[in-house]
């Protein structure tokens, strides 16, 4: 480890903070029954429900969306109807995926002022233009003004793996081929199928060198997670899932400015949240491309014995600002359930793994 990495976590004692429930929606195409409040209802109450608390138990409430993809402002504020914020109670949001929002309410359980708190995040990507939504995020003085679209910035990312020897479209379409076949055993998720790769690569290109089994399912969906810490981590688990790493960087604004074909913030953050300091059993990956997994493997340093996305991860069902906050519940799951002892979850945002989050978690 760094000594930069050891002087991160190092600064003082770290407070034991379980996720101690996870809980999603179905992830579909299109959800055109429900609003984003009746989305999240049976979300919140199955994460309540899941260990017998209701709102009343937790201290802090914290929310990941974005009102971009819904059209209309503020739109977290009439989301909180789902949870019910009566009497008032301490409440905050993040314009990012949920994963940023469990970070923050992470941050506040440290300082010991609080024993709980319900995170959750959601979003419906089918409303809008995908296209149009996400240039909005780039330079808005060099790259905005083009409005290029997500699929041909990972293509240019896609393409310089491809050119640098660290991949191939081969390998794309094999990570497509299991994370699908994967996605079988997971009820939620959106894509599922057993498809060989060999047959993948027949499809037609939609931004070469991506075809269409390497680009994440347009969905809606949303996630919640409740955080406990103290007695009430013990008390609401009986195999708490323990945070003994968490950390999030991020990478300059400029595509062009980046090596594309590696992630150095998701190195730092890996090096910071203690990745290597034991083996780990599964991991789950917020890879929305295929050639993206190839990348992230490298940074945090996963050798072939980790088990990557047994859920299906992001190429199954891609809830834009609920993916990153999935792929923790996901592998908190894994550790509950007593298939793994240590898993690693990684988030990203931006474009081309521009900002990445990475938390490492074990079992009791």
């Amino acid at each position: 480890m760094s000594a930069a990495g050891r002087s991160a976590r190092s600064v003082r004692p770290v407070r034991p903070v379980s996720i101690a429930s996870f809980a999603q929606s179905q992830n579909v195409r299109r959800d055109e029954e429900h609003n984003e409040v009746e989305m999240l209802l049976p979300v919140i109450a199955e994460v309540f429900g899941t260990i017998g608390i209701t709102k009343d138990d937790v201290d802090f409430i914290c929310s990941g969306s974005t009102d971009y993809l819904i059209g209309g402002p503020f739109s977290f504020v009439t989301a909180l109807d789902a949870v019910g914020v009566w009497p008032p109670r301490a409440e905050s949001h993040v314009e990012m995926d949920g994963a940023w929002a469990l970070y923050e309410a992470w941050v506040l359980l440290q300082e010991g002022e609080i024993d709980a708190a319900l995170v959750y995040a959601f979003g419906r990507s089918s409303l809008g233009n995908l296209n149009e939504i996400l240039a909005l995020q780039l330079d808005p003085y060099y790259l905005a003004p083009l409005w290029p679209d997500p699929v041909s910035l990972a293509a240019l990312q896609a393409r310089a793996l491809i050119d640098a020897g660290k991949g191939s479209e081969a390998e794309f379409a094999a990570i497509a081929a299991r994370s699908r076949r994967d996605a079988l055993g997971n009820p939620k998720a959106q894509v599922a199928n057993d498809i060989p790769a060999a047959t993948l690569l027949e499809d037609d290109y939609v931004v070469s060198p991506l075809r269409r089994h390497a680009l994440p399912p347009i969905t809606d969906g949303c996630a919640a997670v409740v955080l406990a810490a103290g007695d009430k981590a013990r008390a609401w688990s009986e195999r708490p899932v323990w945070i003994t790493g968490f950390d999030h960087r991020m990478e300059t604004h400029s595509l062009g400015a980046r090596d594309l074909t590696g992630s150095p913030s998701t190195v730092t953050a890996a090096d910071v949240a203690g990745v290597a300091d034991g083996p780990v059993d599964v991991a789950e990956l917020h890879a929305p491309y295929a050639h993206q997994e190839i990348i992230l493997k490298e940074a945090l340093g996963l050798d072939d014995g980790v088990a990557i996305n047994p859920s299906g991860g992001a190429l199954a069902a891609n809830p834009i600002m609920s993916a990153g906050l999935i792929r923790i519940g996901e592998a908190a799951t894994r550790i509950a359930s007593g298939q793994a002892n240590r898993a690693v979850a990684h988030a990203t945002s931006g474009p081309c793994l521009q900002q990445n989050l990475v938390c490492v978690l074990e079992g009791e």
